[in-house]
């Protein structure tokens, strides 16, 4: 595999390896030193033209983890600000000698376009609406991580749908792997031609959380809105928030699940953020395994790759 755009690049089989090579890489991660020479005298550039906290720190820690030198790309400080295009910023950077870029980009299908442009594997850190899909990975990693079968498995995905890439890379990834899922939210916050996903629609969060296994919630994507769609905020909290008293309505045995940045008191309220069913931290951490785990396939299957 050279390149990583999609959860579609990967299917079942994909998955399952990226999963079972994240196992040997949370015991590196465990490790009083953790760190590995697998991609010793490789370089990773990172290269994000949108902010990041979790997907960047989380990428360029796995890449030091396993032992690779990290280059920096930052849009705002750069020559895209001098009216560089996109092609001419990617070969430049690949002419430093880059084995893997890892792009983020506002813009749905530009990692495609690089991965077209670029000799080096190309990963896709999140693109417009369109995918995120090591956030998948890292999110299936979690669930499975926790003992659970995916197969009957019922994943309830609640908010703005419409603008998520990661609710769109979690379907897919969820759905292959055998899970029921439902997407939760108002009609405006929803996909046009939904009924094309593989997943059931509901507008009420209280008819579906009794049954729900996962519940994983998005956050409002007001950047990417160019109008309101939800009266308010108080009021989209009131019908689509986890409250403490929709937290009850949970099974006890279920996941709480954010892919972050969590806006308190709109998807979910501050009381509820210590629940002991929350998993935003593990998800976090499981982060670091996975992207590990995917540049290790992707960059040393491409070279032979190093000792674990």
């Amino acid at each position: 595999m050279k390149d990583l755009l999609t959860i579609a690049d990967l299917g079942k089989d994909g998955i399952d390896e990226i999963m079972v090579t994240a196992d040997a890489m949370a015991e590196v991660s465990a490790r009083p030193i953790p760190k590995v020479p697998a991609l010793r005298g490789k370089t990773v550039a990172s290269m994000f033209f949108e902010d990041s906290t979790r997907t960047r720190t989380s990428f360029e820690t796995a890449a030091k983890r396993l032992s690779a030198d990290v280059l920096n790309f930052s849009a705002s400080s750069s020559s895209v600000n001098k009216g560089e295009s996109l092609r001419d910023t990617v070969e430049t950077i690949e002419a430093m000698g880059v084995d893997a870029i890892i792009v983020r980009h506002r813009s749905s299908g530009a990692p495609r376009q690089v991965a077209q442009w670029a000799k080096a594997s190309v990963l896709n850190a999140g693109d417009g609406w369109h995918a995120h899909p090591t956030q998948a990975l890292l999110d299936a990693y979690t669930i499975r991580d926790e003992g659970r079968d995916f197969d009957g498995l019922n994943v309830a995905i609640v908010g703005d749908i419409s603008h998520s890439r990661v609710a769109r890379s979690n379907i897919e990834a969820f759905s292959t792997l055998g899970a029921n899922v439902t997407l939760v939210a108002p009609p405006t916050l929803l996909p046009p031609h939904v009924e094309a996903l593989e997943a059931s629609v509901s507008h009420s969060l209280d008819a579906v959380l009794p049954e729900t296994d996962v519940l994983y919630l998005l956050r409002m994507q007001h950047e990417r809105m160019d109008q309101a769609l939800v009266p308010s905020l108080h009021e989209y909290h009131r019908s689509f928030g986890l409250t403490p008293d929709r937290a009850k309505q949970l099974p006890a045995s279920a996941l709480i699940m954010h892919p972050g940045p969590m806006n308190r008191g709109i998807e979910i309220s501050p009381e509820v953020i210590d629940d002991s069913r929350v998993r935003v931290l593990n998800q976090v951490a499981n982060g670091v395994t996975v992207r590990m785990a995917v540049l290790y396939l992707v960059v040393g299957s491409n070279s032979g790759g190093g000792a674990l």
